[in-house]
């Protein structure tokens, strides 16, 4: 999608256009046979997350993982349209459901990193507390005090330090920021050029990657 928008301002390039279009016809086909696969890895791991021992992680991911098998059925059911193995199929009316499901998960998940990050961050302040606390108050900088006068300065700073410390977690959040960005657009939530779009999704598979081939980066439920 990214190199399909780059390209198409271009008159003379229409037959690059073309020929990007019909590949990614092409995977988008391959990926419904993937896809069929991923509704039983949904139901598994809305099983799994119904045994996560915290609520919030808890209510987010079982719920997030139940749309998301939803998502993957309506997705199947476009796929049958689109295949020809049956045409009475109202393809917006699933198209539209589909995207409401997964806009549901994707926004459950970025609640949960949400969370997380918030625990991340009174972690951090605590430390940083315990620290300030055994130092001699005459060996104070004046560079805490100046952090310290400016809450959202406070605020960004704790932010930072929370998430390098928590990799994984960074990773999650930004790769459901970049993942939501196709649901907003579908449901005219908030509308982005297919750039962004495009840009957006491969963000979301470089980290998808890096999470495959270094899987102590992936988030744990």
């Amino acid at each position: 999608m990214l190199l399909r928008y780059l390209l198409e301002p271009k008159a003379d390039r229409e037959k690059v256009v073309m020929k990007l279009k019909k590949l990614e016809s092409s995977v988008s086909t391959g990926r419904k046979w993937f896809r069929l696969g991923n509704v039983v890895h949904a139901v598994q791991a809305t099983k799994q997350s119904v045994h996560v021992s915290e609520l919030v992680p808890r209510f987010c991911l079982t719920i997030a993982n139940l749309n998301r098998v939803i998502y993957f059925v309506c997705d199947t059911i476009l796929w049958v349209r689109s295949v020809g193995l049956i045409s009475d199929i109202n393809k917006e009316k699933w198209r539209k459901l589909a995207a409401r499901h997964y806009y549901y998960s994707l926004l459950l998940n970025i609640i949960r990193d949400v969370y997380e990050i918030s625990l991340q961050m009174e972690h951090v302040a605590q430390e940083k507390a315990k620290r300030e606390k055994s130092m001699p108050q005459n060996h104070l900088g004046p560079c805490v005090a100046d952090e310290e006068t400016e809450w959202l300065q406070s605020f960004l700073l704790l932010l930072f330090r929370s998430l390098r410390k928590h990799p994984p977690l960074l990773l999650d959040t930004v790769k459901n920021l970049c993942d939501i960005l196709n649901p907003l657009d579908q449901l005219d939530i908030y509308k982005s050029n297919s750039g962004v779009i495009g840009l957006g999704g491969l963000l979301s598979s470089i980290i998808g990657m890096i999470t495959v081939a270094y899987p102590q980066m992936k988030l744990r439920t």
